[in-house]
């Protein structure tokens, strides 16, 4: 049987880092990620990044844009929001135009810098909704630069996600996933930007170069996973899975036992669009579509010489 060409199966956007995504048709690709993805996030009283592995009600809060929002050059005016909504609270709105306060001292992993601040009515829903004072920052890409680990991706940066500007996983890693798995679990626990379908389970771990349309990403790590991933995001409830199964046959003790140990488990492949080949071959459509072709240009050897 004729094997069936990679295409993307889904695309999702994660406005607020560590909340709910919305799946889209279609999306701007960006230097720093998918246009509105992770430019917000919640952060406590000492502007220290918030994210469900200590808040996993996170998992609750949904963000919506206008749809207009996710086509390229797409500007917002004054009656474009961020509208946030959770379970027994009163819908929160966002204007997209650029606020005007600037906060110091926001944190996020090895990064500090400076965030706009969205001002007191959203501090106050978050601070309501997760009983702890809290507020809500945009990324301020006009002053700052959160650079990706230059030991991966020199000269690339990315907004408040978590180390790389994008993220892909396969339909069949998580179908082979779920057949070893007490219960399934659906693609939301591992966060991807990008799910592929069709190809074979874990094929992406091998991905050094891939083409959609005139885009070349580049692959740069594996993507080691937390305990988010054991976050119900339909509850906000965690529980052991899928950790404990992947842990019997992702990790990188028993992909590279060469390797030194560092009990990671792996699952999807980071990425960076490498903008440098694509401003060689012209200004281009930087938008990508669901059931857009996925070329794999170029592959790593094996499992053993991917980066972790």
């Amino acid at each position: 049987m004729e094997e069936q060409a990679l295409k993307i199966q889904s695309l999702i956007i994660f406005p607020i880092k560590s909340c709910r995504g919305i799946s889209v048709p279609q999306a701007s690709v960006t230097q720093t990620g998918f246009e509105w993805d992770r430019y917000w996030l919640v952060v406590n009283h000492k502007g220290r990044a918030c994210t469900q592995k200590v808040e996993p009600k996170l998992a609750l809060v949904e963000a919506e844009l206008p749809k207009e929002a996710f086509f390229e050059d797409w500007e917002p005016t004054n009656s474009s929001f961020l509208e946030v909504t959770a379970p027994g609270m009163s819908p929160l709105k966002i204007p997209l135009s650029k606020p005007n306060s600037v906060v110091e001292g926001v944190s996020m992993w090895e990064w500090s810098g400076s965030a706009f601040d969205e001002g007191e009515e959203s501090a106050k829903w978050f601070s309501d909704y997760l009983g702890k004072q809290s507020r809500l920052v945009r990324f301020n890409k006009e002053t700052e630069c959160r650079a990706t680990p230059p030991a991966y991706a020199v000269g690339y940066s990315t907004t408040f996600s978590n180390t790389f500007p994008f993220l892909v996983s396969s339909q069949a890693s998580l179908d082979h996933l779920n057949t070893l798995l007490p219960e399934p679990v659906p693609m939301d626990r591992f966060r991807a930007n990008i799910v592929v379908e069709n190809g074979d389970p874990f094929d992406e771990d091998l991905w050094d170069e891939i083409k959609i349309n005139d885009l070349v990403f580049k692959g740069v790590r594996l993507c080691y996973r937390c305990k988010i991933t054991t976050v119900d995001q339909e509850t906000g409830v965690p529980s052991a899975e899928p950790i404990q199964t992947l842990r019997k046959f992702r990790t990188d003790t028993l992909l590279m036992p060469d390797k030194k140990s560092e009990r990671k488990v792996f699952f999807g492949k980071e990425m960076v669009w490498n903008w440098n080949i694509s401003n060689r071959q012209g200004k281009g459509n930087k938008t990508i579509k669901v059931g857009d072709s996925i070329s794999v240009l170029s592959k790593i050897p094996s499992i053993t010489e991917a980066a972790t």
